[in-house]
């Protein structure tokens, strides 16, 4: 099988680029690929460098330079190499444009400038991280959103991957022995949301974790009728408390998040209609 290069060349972290090619992999199924990360390219000589690795492993180049002359020299460069040459941004930028009647700014960066909405996000992961795994029940009516879940139904992984977002997360491990504290049922703030996963998936991404660890892959932990139990019990607990539940079985950590998202902003909506009428 044929091993393409992908190039990610940008005048910034390179975080928007690598969210839009594995967005445009997902498409293609049976490929290889290998991505070449080049990061905060600011000035020729930089850019030049990267022109000579880029020649050395051929391969689509896609970018996001703001800087006029750089954009320049990385199409002469690349024309000269024979290389296809994409802009990830400009379409979105070109209609933006077009709508706003405005300009954009050629400031390289200017996303990950250290405004309000920056030190939101870094106070939503510092919160999400101390209240892991059901530590910090005290605070928890100052979260946005708690999870709640059987061991290993991806409860922190999307908790960090919501932070990430600016949402403060909490997530508690619901266990049959340990009934979670009465103050999750009081809970007027935060949306809770159940997470929920198959039996069997459970437990093999339970037996690999043990696995991963150096333990014995056959215990209580991965016995099938108590994980049949345990989940049945997560389930009971989501109905009788009127909490939406989420599977993620088939879901990837983002596709989770997006639909946790997505009832925060429907449980929001009432709200701000209300407050619309009575503008």
């Amino acid at each position: 099988m044929a091993v393409h290069h992908l190039h990610l060349l940008s005048d910034s972290t390179g975080e928007t680029l690598d969210m839009v090619v594995k967005a445009g992999l997902a498409r293609f199924e049976g490929v290889e690929t290998i991505k070449h990360f080049w990061p905060m390219v600011r000035s020729e000589g930089h850019l030049e460098r990267v022109l000579v690795e880029i020649g050395q492993r051929p391969g689509i180049v896609i970018f996001t330079l703001a800087e006029t002359k750089l954009r320049e020299r990385l199409e002469i460069g690349c024309q000269s190499l024979g290389i296809p040459l994409v802009s990830a941004l400009d379409p979105v930028i070109e209609a933006l444009s077009r709508m706003l009647g405005r300009t954009a700014h050629t400031r390289p960066g200017r996303q990950h400038a250290l405004d309000a909405a920056y030190f939101a996000r870094v106070e939503a992961i510092q919160f999400t991280i101390a209240h892991d795994d059901g530590v910090g029940a005290e605070d928890w009516e100052e979260a946005d959103i708690v999870l709640a879940g059987v061991s290993r139904s991806s409860k922190t992984p999307t908790s960090i991957y919501l932070a990430n977002r600016g949402y403060k997360v909490a997530n508690i491990p619901l266990v049959v022995e340990a009934p979670p504290p009465p103050s999750l049922f009081r809970l007027q703030h935060p949306l809770v949301v159940g997470l929920t996963t198959s039996p069997d998936r459970l437990i093999q991404v339970r037996r690999n974790r043990l696995l991963s660890l150096n333990q014995v892959p056959e215990t209580a932990y991965v016995d099938q009728e108590r994980v049949m139990s345990e989940v049945a019990y997560a389930r009971r607990l989501f109905s009788d408390n009127g909490w939406p539940v989420i599977d993620v079985t088939r879901r990837s950590i983002e596709e989770t998040a997006a639909a946790i998202i997505n009832l925060v902003n429907e449980r929001r909506s009432p709200v701000q209609d209300e407050a619309a009428e009575t503008a």
